[in-house]
């Protein structure tokens, strides 16, 4: 299944991606693809429902974040081995953990504000996992029957808030529409080989990342065991689990993001972002 939120910020409702292409409204159903919805029983219920007995809903709605109600966004740093390389920093020997403020979150399409006094906004496409079942100290055998399932995640980030301003990474990944999610969670049943999974960025038509999931150092299961070791893990929280290269901040020189340019970027089988950069008018 494709499960979406579609409407104006704060009042999205709940959907699906029919196979035809149409937008199901499931708010008869469910009030949002959220919390219980994203168990293994809330998904087997929705299954059961024939997606041509939902209503179609008209026009281009927009997209919102693809799920609601998310209690922790948690990133990964430096999970790809070719990222790494390209920021010269050596490969981690266990996950880089932080924190992006949910306040970050935003619909897959909306605009991204560049932050006051920032000059080194910065982009990158990252596999969203979406945990669908409470994990608390699972094995990596047992870590993906604790997923919902995946989405795109544009993890914007401010490289000198991130680097230069003392602290940890959190100050750099979480401006407002720093988070944009969507536009589908893809239920994990739908995605046999989440490590199999090309993925790609563009800013104004220029390919800039263009790599695959193959990549990433520590998979999605041992991504899931690991936290579960520190946190719980509770429905709808999501983890974004690292990037490819082709970041601004590894050009050579660096390139960033400026008012008025278009990031484009997508995942094989859970479809695509598009952002306009904006300039903060605070």
């Amino acid at each position: 299944m494709k499960l979406l939120r579609y409407g104006p910020p704060g009042a999205e409702k709940p959907g699906l991606l029919a196979d035809d292409g149409t937008i199901r409204d499931l708010s008869g159903h469910v009030e949002d693809i959220a919390g219980e919805v994203l168990t293994d029983a809330g998904l087997a219920a929705l299954r059961a429902i024939d997606p041509a007995s939902l209503p179609v809903v008209e026009g281009t709605p927009r997209m919102g974040p693809c799920v609601g109600r998310v209690g922790k966004f948690i990133c990964i740093g430096l999970n790809y081995s070719d990222h790494a390389a390209e920021t010269g920093a050596a490969v981690p020997e266990q996950p880089i953990v932080f924190f992006k403020a949910t306040s970050a979150i935003v619909g897959p399409d909306d605009d991204v504000i560049i932050p006051k006094g920032s000059e080194q906004t910065d982009w990158e496409v990252e596999l969203g996992v979406v945990i669908g079942t409470e994990a608390r100290y699972v094995s990596e055998e047992d870590a993906m029957n604790h997923v919902a399932g995946y989405c795109v995640i544009n993890d914007v980030s401010e490289r000198d808030f991130q680097f230069n301003r003392g602290g940890q990474w959190v100050k750099g990944k979480s401006a407002d529409t720093f988070g944009p999610i969507g536009p589908w969670l893809v239920t994990r049943d739908a995605v046999p080989d989440p490590q199999a999974l090309g993925m790609w960025l563009e800013v104004d038509g220029h390919r800039y990342q263009n790599g695959s999931t193959a990549t990433m150092i520590f998979g999605v299961a041992h991504l899931v065991s690991h936290l579960s070791q520190f946190m719980s893990l509770q429905p709808g929280d999501v983890i974004s689990t690292g990037t490819p290269p082709g970041v601004g901040l590894g050009q050579k020189p660096p390139v960033y993001l400026q008012a008025g340019q278009v990031m484009r970027l997508g995942i094989e089988g859970l479809g695509e972002q598009t952002q306009r950069a904006v300039a903060w008018t605070g």
